[in-house]
């Protein structure tokens, strides 16, 4: 189960927003748990930044994972605005297409996957390239020519 949560009405910019996310992060939770998508503002995500990571300013995407005790409810994944979208428009990518790329990033966070080591991020890279396939998402990772 997913819950959605759009506390910025700026993510309603697209139109299928419920949709795209219901639809990403049910991919990468594959029947595993639920979990929460907060489509916030960057201000709440910096301060959420600050807080809990002591990193100033907002970034594109937070994952909080919940206790073990919390079981099947996995945890939050929050995503920011204001950088998704100049993120999106910097990479010459759709904030649709970016928006799918980052809940399932999150979701796989909460599920264990990281990317702090080489080895870790080829694998979690690697899943997420799999399941956004599967959506039409194009390779986040790959080099534009």
């Amino acid at each position: 189960m997913i819950e959605i949560e759009i506390d910025d009405e700026a993510w309603r910019v697209l139109d299928d927003i419920e949709d795209r996310v219901q639809q990403a992060a049910s991919l990468a939770l594959d029947a595993a748990g639920v979990v929460t998508v907060s489509l916030t503002d960057d201000d709440t995500v910096a301060d959420l930044n600050q807080r809990f990571r002591s990193k100033s300013g907002p970034t594109n995407v937070l994952s909080f994972p919940a206790p073990d005790t919390a079981r099947p409810f996995l945890g939050d994944v929050i995503l920011a605005y204001g950088v998704c979208a100049r993120e999106a428009a910097d990479q010459d990518k759709s904030l649709a297409d970016h928006l799918s790329h980052l809940v399932v990033h999150g979701v796989l966070h909460l599920k264990g996957h990281d990317h702090l080591e080489d080895a870790e991020a080829e694998a979690m890279e690697s899943l997420e390239r799999t399941l956004l396939a599967k959506l039409g998402v194009k390779d986040p990772y790959a080099v534009p020519r």
